[in-house]
């Protein structure tokens, strides 16, 4: 059984409460009507839970925020290719950083959050320092772990996407990784192509 995350104070559970409301405003239907982008989050908070069981607040939420209203800004609008992903994720990272933010500094959080912290969570949002920052490797991590759980199965299906570039992400995928990820990814239940796929990239 996976054991909880440390309790919130009251000020971090309102902003919790403030990002989840913003979550529930995602046009996108997930599992059970729930709005995908806060079933993402949801999955994002049960994965720390298994990563970082004693994840520090303002990590909890960074982890609940990573994809803060990133249906403002769909990958359509971007170019179909590599770069034009790269440039998309860096656009939604720093808008999304921004929005939290101003969020993050609402008055209804009280006490208000110290300016130091909200831009502690605005920088794990936009993954900077990965390789030197134990959070920002966490919560690469967490996303990581979602992608193969809850969306590679949808992902791998689509017609557009050969085997061949399946691989390839999830090699890119397993290269993000820390050691602690990596042993959580092999333990997932996962469907037998999703197996023989991930079995694939790591030969």
């Amino acid at each position: 059984m996976t054991t909880p995350l440390p309790p919130l104070p009251g000020n971090y559970a309102t902003a919790l409460n403030l990002i989840d409301a913003a979550h529930a405003q995602d046009p996108r239907p997930g599992p059970n009507d729930v709005p995908y982008e806060l079933h993402y989050a949801q999955k994002m908070t049960r994965w720390l839970a298994r990563r970082k069981k004693d994840a520090s607040p303002a990590l909890q939420l960074a982890c609940r925020a990573q994809h803060f209203r990133r249906w403002e800004i769909p990958r359509s609008t971007y170019p179909m290719t590599r770069p034009g992903y790269l440039t998309w994720r860096a656009k939604q990272k720093s808008v999304a950083a921004t929005q939290l933010t101003e969020l993050l500094s609402s008055d209804e959080i009280q006490p208000g959050l110290d300016k130091e912290e909200i831009e502690r969570v605005a920088a794990l949002v936009r993954k900077e320092d990965l390789k030197n920052n134990e959070e920002t490797q966490v919560l690469e991590d967490v996303a990581c772990l979602v992608f193969l759980d809850d969306q590679f199965d949808d992902f791998e299906s689509k017609p557009e996407i050969d085997e061949d570039k399946i691989i390839s992400i999830l090699q890119k995928t397993w290269g993000k990784m820390s050691e602690e990820g990596r042993g959580l990814a092999l333990g997932m239940e996962l469907s037998e192509r999703a197996k023989m796929l991930v079995g694939r990239a790591l030969a």
